[in-house]
């Protein structure tokens, strides 16, 4: 039914090519593109139907919409990096193509997180007639379309929501990051910030923690606050939010090897002089960590991430828990990668999937909460992601 162009073949554009590639239904045809071709290559080596494959730069946008143009793709699916969010986004209204991402952009010098570049889009995306639809992974991607699920099915308002995350797997390397290396530590790094009663309240970062009891027999765990980027968008459109929190585990060994990388400089975002050149440290450190796409082999245990929120119900409280479980051996059977790529790569397929077929339609600039949650829920549960509820 229709033509998709991926962009990005790291670990998370792996399983976006393997989950689209399984349903030629809808994917009809599908283009896999990224900096280096190889991977893209390697990628579709192991796919179950012939995958077309390109090199291109994401920031080289006369390039990239030349690339759209000729190809004609309905949708970019775009698992490149984050900085590269606003030139894709260029691209496809230059081309008169529709977009989706996983993640936000963020600007290579500031470790800030938040919407308003790509909001600004909206207008023209609606004047185009085109759809871009934001952070369809897993947080935000997922928790965003559980809390638009509650507010539709069991609650009436809701007041508190707090999304926890927790990554019970271990891949038995002395320090390496699940998902990009460069991403991933500047988010944990950042400063942490929720919304109360109708404001952001800031926090050292990862200075606020607790223990938590998660379900299905994973335990107790410790879990840190920290600012991640559907808080933002849940406070705009869910209405009578009080507060919203996000929350993350981390294990002792993570946490002492990043505080000693920070105390020697190397989480540093700025560039430094280096034997006659200049050098991010934190980019020269993604350099000599283990690419995330790796650990698949490597890893074992399970993944829990979801909501639990409070609100109200015919005047009554009530409170309401949704989640998934997600094992990481399970994931390298099927796609041959982590759970950390597969809840991220299962929700940008299915995301792409609604609008290929006409199920999420809009013209402008979305985020998920924003759009009817049923079908994302049901295609949960029918391509790898099942999940569960409970109300209380």
């Amino acid at each position: 039914m229709a033509k998709v162009c991926i962009i990005g073949a790291g670990g998370v554009g792996q399983v976006v090519a393997h989950k689209c590639a399984q349903r030629p239904d809808v994917f009809t045809e599908i283009l896999l593109a990224s900096r280096t071709k190889a991977k893209c290559d390697a990628i579709a080596a192991d796919l179950p139907q012939p995958v077309r494959t390109a090199q291109i730069d994401a920031d080289d946008v006369p390039t990239l919409t030349a690339l759209l143009k000729r190809e004609q793709p309905q949708l970019v699916i775009n698992v490149a990096l984050p900085y590269q969010d606003l030139h894709i986004m260029d691209a496809c209204l230059a081309a008169g193509v529709d977009y989706l991402d996983t993640a936000n952009y963020e600007p290579p010098d500031t470790a800030r997180f938040e919407y308003k570049w790509q909001w600004a889009y909206h207008d023209r995306f609606q004047k185009a007639g085109r759809m871009a639809v934001l952070g369809s992974g897993f947080d935000p991607g997922v928790t965003s379309v559980f809390c638009a699920y509650a507010l539709k099915h069991h609650f009436d308002v809701i007041h508190e929501i707090d999304i926890i995350d927790c990554n019970a797997g271990d891949h038995g390397q002395p320090f390496a990051t699940n998902f990009n290396p460069e991403i991933n530590i500047r988010e944990v790094t950042a400063k942490g910030r929720y919304w109360q009663d109708g404001q952001w309240v800031e926090t050292e970062p990862l200075a606020e923690h607790r223990t938590f009891d998660f379900p299905e027999g994973i335990g107790p765990r410790e879990i840190y606050l920290m600012y991640h980027e559907e808080l933002e968008s849940l406070a705009r459109f869910i209405p009578g939010l009080q507060r919203a929190r996000f929350w993350m585990t981390f294990s002792e060994n993570y946490l002492k090897h990043l505080e000693v990388l920070q105390n020697v400089g190397m989480t540093r975002i700025d560039p430094v002089p280096f034997q006659g050149h200049e050098i991010v440290p934190l980019q020269f450190l993604k350099a000599l960590l283990p690419d995330p796409a790796s650990l698949g082999p490597l890893t074992r245990g399970r993944t829990c991430i979801g909501c639990w929120i409070q609100g109200e119900k015919d005047g009554r409280p009530r409170k309401y828990h949704v989640y998934n479980i997600c094992e990481h051996e399970a994931c390298y059977r099927e796609v041959k990668s982590q759970a950390i790529s597969y809840t991220t790569g299962v929700p940008a397929m299915i995301g792409a999937g609604l609008m290929c077929t006409g199920e999420w339609q809009g013209h402008g600039v979305f985020n998920m909460e924003q759009l009817d949650p049923d079908p994302f829920m049901r295609d949960l549960n029918r391509f790898g992601l099942p999940w569960v509820e409970h109300v209380v």
